[in-house]
């Protein structure tokens, strides 16, 4: 999350709002926004919410594994990426470079 706080400027000239939840108490998750984080941080997330967002349960430790989406306004799913463990997480790099290319594309169209 620090480096999508990073990154923050440059993805809100683009026109994009970062969101996060966790299956982490209130307290710890007030916590995480204390230690610099300022975009939203949901907290309490389910097993119920994992199931709907189509995520990995990790059942040994009772938590989400990570789960990250890019939505257009009209909440249409732009790109997703699901973990079963702690590699392949989204780098806010990885966001700024497909929204240039999808930037791109749409300029090609018109």
């Amino acid at each position: 999350m620090a480096a999508f706080e990073e990154k923050k400027q440059a993805l809100a000239d683009l026109g994009v709002k970062i969101f996060a939840a966790s299956v982490d108490s209130e307290e710890k998750t007030a916590e995480v926004a204390e230690s610099g984080i300022s975009f939203p941080l949901g907290f309490g997330m389910t097993r119920d919410d994992g199931h709907a967002l189509g995520s990995w349960w990790e059942d040994k430790r009772d938590f989400i594994q990570p789960s990250e989406f890019v939505f257009r306004r009209n909440a249409q799913i732009v790109q997703s990426s699901y973990s079963s463990g702690p590699l392949a997480r989204t780098s806010p790099d990885d966001v700024l470079a497909l929204l240039g290319f999808l930037k791109s594309r749409e300029r090609k169209k018109e």
